[in-house]
């Protein structure tokens, strides 16, 4: 399949036909796609109608502004801690080996605290 994806588009800078792994010539992409009128009229209980091209154009993203905000607002009162041992807070080498996405570190420094985080990622597809 993925040989005849290829083939497809190098077919078109040649005089010969795109053949595929086994050597069959792959179909044409346009004979299973759906045609534009097919595209317009479908519809998903629920959701509406589908956006049109235009549409998609006018509220695409791309202005090169971002805008990100996080608020956290918390408060610790009225706790007590007495004869409190707390723990190592180390991170030591190869701690995040392996890690994959986007690793967040939280670190507890002892009894009563109040710990918040908050992460915001802008993907921008270019």
């Amino acid at each position: 399949m993925l040989t005849a994806c290829l083939a497809a588009p190098l077919a078109a800078l040649s005089n010969e036909p795109a053949k595929g792994a086994a050597g069959e010539t792959p179909p044409a992409a346009a004979a299973s796609a759906p045609s534009p009128a097919q595209l317009e009229a479908r519809h998903v209980d629920g959701l509406g109608q589908p956006a049109t091209g235009g549409e998609l154009e006018r509220l695409r993203g791309g202005d090169g502004g971002s805008a990100s905000s996080a608020t956290l607002d918390g408060v610790v009162s009225g706790n007590s801690a007495t004869n409190v041992i707390t723990g190592g807070n180390a991170i030591v080498a190869g701690s995040f080996a392996g890690a994959t996405g986007i690793p967040i570190v939280i670190q507890n420094s002892g009894a009563n605290v109040l710990i918040q985080n908050a992460t915001i990622i802008n993907l921008q597809f270019k």
